[in-house]
């Protein structure tokens, strides 16, 4: 099984920036990535859908044998892990909400954190309740920012369009305030590309928590504890994606920082 791929899914090519940080972490593993592009956003879908998005996700990835899931999609990990771990029995999970709610804990030195991301996300209350099983003294701000999802797919990441938008969702979080927020935890993987609009509205002394780089570590520490670590070898990468294959090429190559062909993305139906 040490040869066995890594999955990672994902509502659209988001998730792009966690298999960005994961190849980085871990080059040489194998991995397939999974995009629902078809039904994407999740992020203002019922949890009811995404639930079942999910697990028609996890059915089509189990036959891929995998060694690790990584679900790279925070709506989904919000509400569709135990249904995901159902459908692949054996196969270790890891979302990216934990990590994330791990690595702000462990940077917030009041306890004040903010967490940013779609509908979804922050109507479940995943991240809240996870920073509060780590921290119970902790106070959460949270925050939908359902715009910042459309900018990054557009291209629209820095500039005066991105700041204007930055900062009309989060100038309530920058008050003077002495009891304000000190960590903000970007709960979407969309928002890492925004990562300069964002600090330029929330100011330099606000920690910011990408959980991508987090989530890969959480990996690495998961494969080493069950032994199935790829010793040598080069990373490769398959990508999946249910539909608009030139759209996921297109975009993804922002995501992922480099360039995916369109003849390299396989459709497939969920």
């Amino acid at each position: 099984m040490t040869e066995a791929p890594i999955g990672v899914f994902d509502s659209g090519v988001g998730g792009l920036t966690v298999l960005r940080a994961l190849v980085t972490e871990l080059p040489q593993e194998r991995f397939i990535y999974l995009g629902d592009t078809a039904r994407l956003p999740y992020g203002t879908k019922s949890r009811e859908s995404v639930s079942r998005y999910a697990a028609q996700a996890a059915e089509a990835l189990a036959d891929y044998r995998l060694k690790c899931l990584v679900v790279a999609c925070n709506t989904a990990s919000a509400s569709s892990l135990p249904t995901m771990r159902e459908r692949l029995p054996g196969v270790p999970i890891v979302g990216v909400i934990e990590p994330g709610a791990q690595a702000a804990c462990e940077a917030s030195l009041s306890g004040h954190i903010a967490v940013i991301g779609t509908e979804g996300t922050v109507r479940g209350r995943a991240y809240e309740e996870a920073i509060l099983r780590r921290r119970s003294d902790a106070r959460i701000s949270a925050l939908a920012t359902q715009l910042f999802v459309a900018l990054a797919e557009e291209g629209v990441c820095s500039g005066p369009i991105a700041l204007a938008v930055a900062r009309h969702y989060l100038q309530a979080l920058c008050t003077p305030e002495r009891d304000g927020p000190d960590t903000l935890v970007l709960g979407c993987t969309h928002f890492p590309m925004l990562a300069k609009a964002i600090r330029a509205a929330v100011g330099e002394k606000m920690r910011i928590v990408d959980s991508a780089a987090t989530t890969a570590s959480a990996v690495r520490q998961c494969l080493h504890s069950a032994g199935l670590l790829r010793r040598c070898g080069s990373h490769a990468v398959r990508f999946l994606a249910t539909d608009g294959a030139e759209r996921f090429a297109r975009v993804g190559s922002r995501f992922l920082e480099r360039t995916i062909a369109p003849r390299d993305v396989e459709l497939i139906d969920l």
